[in-house]
């Protein structure tokens, strides 16, 4: 059985964000990150889910030509216009947010 709290005394944490090696960024660089692009969202009963067939329309939150938000690991990082470049789907970075 200890006899109370003690006091405990922690060193110097060494490098801050200013002081970055730029080499130890080079370690991330090939971290792989999940990236979504989401155009809207909606809150739907299971009920209504099930009765979406071909066709259907799902209304999201958001007005057309509005902004699409781009996450990596859930959090908004950016966000862009949707565009489209030989038949595929793209993003067009317009702000990236802090």
């Amino acid at each position: 059985m200890s006899d109370g709290p003690r006091a405990v005394q922690f060193g110097i944490i060494e490098g801050g964000s200013a002081d970055v090696n730029p080499s130890s960024i080079e370690l991330l660089k090939d971290v792989a990150l999940v990236v979504h692009a989401e155009l809207g969202k909606t809150k739907r009963l299971v009920r209504d889910i099930l009765r979406l067939q071909i066709g259907g329309v799902l209304e999201l939150d958001k007005e057309a030509g509005e902004p699409v938000d781009i996450l990596v690991n859930n959090k908004r990082i950016a966000r862009g216009e949707v565009v489209e470049i030989d038949g595929r789907y793209g993003v067009r970075i317009t702000e990236i947010t802090k």
